[in-house]
C-alpha cells in the first residue's frame, strides 16, 4: 500500500505522525524536530561574505578549502608558534592593514586582502590551493 494512502487511513494527529515518521523511514526520508535556526554564525557569515566577494563557484571552492585548512573560518585564528593571523593565516598578520585598517575583525577585509596574496603569488585561489595540497601551506 503507498505510504499517501496509509496516512490518509489514520484519523488521529498522533497516530498520523507516527504514520508520517514510519513512511519516511520506509522511504529513507529522515524527519527531524528542533530549534528554529540560530543567527548565522562568525564562519558561515564569512562564508558569506567570501562567496559574494569572490562570484566564482570554482573559484570559491578553493578558497573556501584553503581557509577551512588554515583558520577554519575563525576570523581571529592566530597560530600560536608562527603568529599567523585570520582566516588567511597571513604571517605576520599586520600585513592585511593594506586592505583595510579593520583588518583584525573583518572577514571582508581579510578576505579580499588573501585573494590579493593567492592571485599575485598563485595566480588564483586554485592555484594556492593546488600548491597547498602538495605542501600543506601556501
Amino acid at each position: 500500500m503507498p505510504a499517501a494512502s496509509t496516512l490518509r487511513r489514520i484519523a488521529t494527529p498522533r497516530k498520523a505522525l507516527a504514520g508520517a515518521a514510519l513512511a519516511a523511514a520506509a522511504c529513507g526520508t529522515l524527519i527531524a524536530a528542533g530549534p528554529a535556526q540560530a543567527a548565522p554564525a562568525e564562519g558561515s557569515s564569512a562564508q558569506a561574505a567570501a562567496k559574494k566577494i569572490i562570484g566564482d563557484d570554482a573559484q570559491y571552492e578553493c578558497f573556501s578549502r584553503i581557509v577551512e585548512q588554515e583558520s577554519d573560518w575563525d576570523v581571529n585564528a592566530t597560530n600560536s608558534s608562527s603568529g599567523a593571523y585570520g582566516l588567511v593565516q597571513a604571517l605576520p598578520g599586520s600585513k592585511m592593514a593594506s586592505a583595510g585598517s579593520d583588518w583584525k575583525t573583518n572577514a571582508a577585509t581579510q578576505i579580499e586582502w588573501g585573494l590579493d596574496y593567492m592571485e599575485d603569488r598563485y595566480g588564483s585561489a586554485c592555484g594556492a590551493w593546488d600548491f597547498w595540497q602538495t605542501n600543506h601551506w601556501y
